[in-house]
């Protein structure tokens, strides 16, 4: 039996020239190393994302929720996962809006599952994308994971695909060791009784 935990790890940018994938393949090989989880990389980029939301949130339209067919391949991934990592730059002191709709589009699926982050940009490293994210995850009770790793000014902290900081590595893996300790303890909570969302 394969007691490995189901990671999605989300790329949230789609901006031309973007650094997310890079971050993301960098995260899934650490996720892999760590050895918990089978990873799965979605990328927004790749994904139908429409702005406009139908009438009826997906709260209250359940399995009858009306999305786009797109986005078939990632309301499967979500639902299946038992763990998230959310790899978001830092626009404006916030998260990109394609990560909020690939959010709002979407309900249950993030329901007592644990969500890690991984954040980049300037001097502030992403930190007030992820600041925005937990406040928003947490209203669908997701439970966010408190060590999460931030990227201060990545154009010059990375190289060959991997950040210069020798602690990086380090890091990852207690980031990870949290996510995995949550996503066992969530997954056998949601197997013996449904959340009272």
């Amino acid at each position: 039996m394969d007691d490995k935990h189901k990671l999605v790890i989300i790329v949230g940018s789609v901006r031309e020239g973007r650094f997310g994938p890079m971050v993301g393949s960098w995260v899934a090989d650490q996720a892999r190393t760590h050895g918990a989880f089978d990873v799965d990389i979605v990328d927004l980029a790749r994904v139908e994302i429409p702005l406009a939301l139908p009438a009826v949130p997906p709260k209250f339209a359940g399995a009858d929720y009306p999305r786009p067919a797109g986005m078939a391949e990632l309301t499967s991934a979500l639902d299946g996962a038992d763990a998230f990592i959310v790899v978001t730059p830092e626009y404006n002191h916030s998260y990109p809006a394609s990560l909020k709709a690939a959010i709002d589009w979407h309900f249950t699926q993030w329901t007592a599952k644990p969500v890690a982050f991984v954040s980049y940009g300037g001097a502030a490293g992403g930190r007030h994308a992820v600041l925005h994210l937990e406040n928003v995850l947490t209203e669908l009770h997701a439970v966010t994971i408190r060590d999460g790793l931030a990227f201060p000014n990545y154009f010059t902290t990375w190289q060959e695909g991997r950040p210069l900081d020798p602690e990086a590595s380090g890091y990852a893996k207690t980031l990870l060791d949290q996510l995995a300790w949550w996503a066992g303890a969530l997954r056998s909570a949601r197997e013996t009784a449904p959340y009272p969302a």
